[in-house]
C-alpha cells in the first residue's frame, strides 16, 4: 500500500489522465472512421459487383433478343406462311416444298453463330424439316409442347435438349398472319451452350477481382459457369447479397433474373476483394493510433516534468518549516502560474515570520479578552424586556399589527431561548402556539402571498411531544413550498387522532410546486444521512426532526412520511403515541437526557 501511495504523484496523474483522454479520443475517432469508411468501401464494392451483374445480364438479353428476332423472321417468312396456309387448308406439303422450307430456314441460321439447328413441325406434330418422319412428341416432352402452346406465339425457352446436354431448346408457335393468327405449327431452335458464355462482359475486371459467373435455367440447371466445379451442385442460387462458400473460398453472391426466360445469372466475387480496402483501413488506423499514442506519451512526460519540477522544489522549501523559521524559495520558473505560486509562498513566509514575533503577546491579550467577554454576555431577560418595551410603545401609538408581531416575536424567542428543567418536553398545544407565532411573523413578511390555518382537536393539544418538533416542518413548507410557488399559497397544520388507537397524527400540508417520485426518494435518503441540500438552506431542521422522532420514540413512532406530486403540493406526516408510558423503556432514557 505504501508503494502504491508513492506512485500516486502529480506526474503520474497527469500521464494517466492524458493517456486516458488520448485513448478515448483516438478510440472514438478510429471507431467512427472505421465504421463510416468501411461502409463506404463495402457499398462501393457491392455497387461495382451489381454493375457487373447488370452488364452481364444486358449481354444475355442481347443474345436472347437475337434468337427471338431470328425465329420471328423465320415464322413470318412469306414462303413459310404460304406453305403452312396450304397445309392448314388440307393440301399436304410435298417433299419438294419441304426442301424449299428447309432452304428458307437455312438462310437465317447464318445470322447467329450459336444456332445448331432449326426444326419446323406442323400443327399435328409432324416434322416438316429436317426431312424425316420424327414427330414433335418424340422429340421433346409433352409439357414443353404445352408451355409453347401457352406462349401464344412468343419464343419459349425450355431447357436442355433431352438428346444432347450441350444444346438448349426454345420453341415458338407459328401463326398465320393472313388467317387471323391461327396456329399453324412449331419452330424449334437448338442453341449451343457456348452461345451463352458471358465472360466478355466482365473481362475488364476479371484479372482484378477474380469474379466468377454462372447461368441457370428456370429449373436450376447450369447453362454456363466459369467455376472449377459444377455450379448447380454448389447450390449458389437464392443467396443474393450473402456470403457463401464455394470450394474453399468465400464469395459474395449477386443474382439477376431475366424477365424473358426466367433464367438466373449469379456473379460470385471473393470476399477478400470486397473487404480488401477495409483491411488496409484497419491497419492504417492501428498504426496511426500506435504512433499517436507513443508521441502523446513522450509529450505528456515532458509536459508533466515541466509542471511538477517547480512544485517539487516548492515542497522542499515548505518542509524546512519543520525545523524552525520558515525560509523563502529562491527558485523561479518560466511558467507564469508556477512562478506566481512561488511568489505567493514567499510572501506568505514573510508574513508568517512577522506574525510569529507577536504570537506570544497575542496569546496573553486573548486570554484577558475571553475573560471580559464572559462577563459581558447579554442576559436573555434583557432581550425579552426590550421587546416588551417595543410592544407597549407601539400599542400606545396605535400600531396594533406591529405590536402583535412584536408580541409574537417575543413569545417565539422566549419559547426557544428560555430553559427550565422540564424544558425538553412540551405539549402539542404548546408546539401549535409556537408555530402560530411563527406563521404570523411570516405572514407579515410575505404580505398576501401566505395564508394559513391550524386545525387541532382539543384532546390532541395535551399530547406530550419533544420541543421544537413541528415549527421546523412549517418553516420547510414555507421555504420550499410557498416561496417556490407563483402566486399566493396556503399552509395547513392539523393535529388529529390517528387510525391507530392511542396515537395522534400531525400533518403539515402546502400547495407549493411539489416534487416527483425521484426527488422524494432522494430527500428520504439524504434525511437518513442527517443533511438535506437545497436552494433555501441546508435542510438540517427536517433531518433533525426525523432523527429526534427515531431517537425518542423508536418503533412506537412513524418517522416522517412525505407525500408529494408535481404541481399538487407536499404533505409531511408523523404519528406519535398519546402517552409517554407507551414508549416503554424509552421514557427512562428521555428523563435521563
Amino acid at each position: 500500500m505504501k508503494k502504491l501511495g508513492q506512485l500516486n504523484t502529480l506526474r503520474n496523474q497527469i500521464l494517466i489522465g492524458f493517456m486516458l483522454v488520448m485513448v478515448i479520443v483516438l478510440a472514438s475517432v478510429g471507431y467512427f472512421m472505421y465504421g463510416q469508411v468501411s461502409v463506404l468501401l463495402r457499398n462501393s464494392a457491392e455497387k461495382h459487383i451489381q454493375q457487373t451483374a447488370v452488364q452481364a445480364m444486358g449481354k444475355l438479353d442481347v443474345l436472347l433478343g437475337q434468337i427471338d428476332t431470328l425465329t420471328a423472321q423465320v415464322a413470318t417468312n412469306a414462303s413459310i406462311q404460304r406453305l403452312l396456309t396450304q397445309e392448314i387448308a388440307g393440301k399436304p406439303i410435298r417433299f419438294e416444298e419441304r426442301q424449299s422450307l428447309q432452304q428458307e430456314a437455312r438462310k437465317y441460321e447464318a445470322y447467329v453463330t450459336g444456332i445448331r439447328a432449326l426444326e419446323m413441325y406442323s400443327s399435328d406434330y409432324r416434322r416438316l424439316f429436317p426431312l424425316d418422319d420424327i414427330s414433335l412428341e418424340s422429340r421433346v416432352p409433352k409439357e414443353w409442347i404445352g408451355q409453347a402452346d401457352s406462349g401464344k406465339g412468343r419464343l419459349v425457352w425450355l431447357g436442355f435438349d433431352p438428346q444432347d446436354a450441350n444444346v438448349v431448346i426454345a420453341i415458338r408457335h407459328i401463326r398465320l398472319v393472313d388467317r387471323s393468327f391461327i396456329h399453324a405449327g412449331y419452330l424449334v431452335v437448338h442453341i449451343e451452350k457456348s452461345y451463352f458464355e458471358l465472360t466478355d462482359a466482365v473481362a475488364e475486371n476479371e484479372n482484378e477481382t477474380r469474379e466468377h459467373m454462372a447461368l441457370f435455367d428456370g429449373a436450376g440447371q447450369e447453362i454456363f459457369s466459369d467455376l472449377a466445379m459444377d455450379a448447380s451442385e454448389e447450390n449458389i442460387l437464392d443467396h443474393g447479397g450473402e456470403a457463401i462458400t464455394v470450394g474453399n473460398e468465400s464469395y459474395i453472391a449477386i443474382e439477376q433474373q431475366s424477365k424473358e426466360t426466367g433464367w438466373k445469372l449469379a456473379i460470385l466475387t471473393p470476399v477478400n476483394y470486397a473487404t480488401a480496402g477495409i483491411s488496409v483501413l484497419r491497419t492504417a488506423i492501428l498504426v496511426s493510433g500506435a504512433v499517436g499514442g507513443l508521441l502523446f506519451l513522450v509529450l505528456s512526460f515532458i509536459l508533466s516534468t515541466m509542471i511538477t519540477r517547480p512544485i517539487l522544489n516548492l515542497i522542499k522549501a515548505m518542509r524546512g518549516a519543520r525545523f524552525g523559521t520558515l525560509k523563502t524559495n529562491p527558485n523561479t520558473s518560466s511558467t507564469m502560474e508556477i512562478n506566481e505560486l512561488n511568489n505567493t509562498y514567499n510572501q506568505m513566509v514573510d508574513s508568517l515570520n512577522e506574525l510569529i514575533e507577536v504570537v506570544y503577546q497575542k496569546e496573553i491579550i486573548q486570554s484577558r479578552t475571553e475573560l471580559k467577554a464572559l462577563q459581558a454576555q447579554i442576559n436573555p431577560h434583557f432581550l425579552f424586556n426590550t421587546l416588551e418595551a417595543f410592544y407597549w410603545e407601539l400599542d400606545d401609538k396605535g400600531e396594533e399589527d406591529l405590536a402583535q408581531i412584536v408580541v409574537a416575536m417575543s413569545g417565539l424567542f422566549r419559547y426557544v431561548i428560555n430553559r427550565t428543567e422540564d424544558d425538553e418536553w412540551v405539549t402539542i398545544g404548546d408546539e401549535l402556539d409556537h408555530a402560530e407565532r411563527y406563521l404570523r411573523i411570516m405572514e407579515m413578511r410575505m404580505v398576501d402571498r401566505l395564508s394559513w390555518r391550524i386545525e387541532a382537536a382539543e384532546a390532541c393539544r395535551t399530547v406530550p411531544v419533544p420541543k421544537l418538533l413541528i415549527q421546523p416542518l412549517v418553516e420547510n413548507a414555507i421555504l420550499h413550498g410557498i416561496e417556490q410557488r407563483v402566486g399566493p399559497g396556503t399552509v395547513v397544520l392539523r393535529a388529529e387522532p390517528s387510525s391507530r388507537e392511542g396515537f395522534t397524527r400531525v400533518i403539515i400540508t402546502d400547495d407549493g410546486p411539489g416534487m416527483d417520485a425521484a426527488a422524494v426518494e432522494s430527500l428520504q435518503a439524504f434525511m437518513k444521512e442527517g443533511y438535506v441540500s437545497g436552494s433555501k438552506g441546508t435542510g438540517v431542521g427536517v433531518s433533525n426532526v426525523e432523527r429526534r422522532l427515531r431517537l425518542y420514540y423508536h418503533a412506537a413512532g412513524s418517522g416522517l412520511d412525505i407525500q408529494s406530486e408535481p404541481g399538487r403540493g407536499t404533505s409531511v406526516t408523523f404519528e406519535i403515541p398519546d402517552r409517554l408510558e407507551r414508549i416503554g423503556t424509552n421514557e427512562d432514557h428521555l428523563n435521563c437526557g
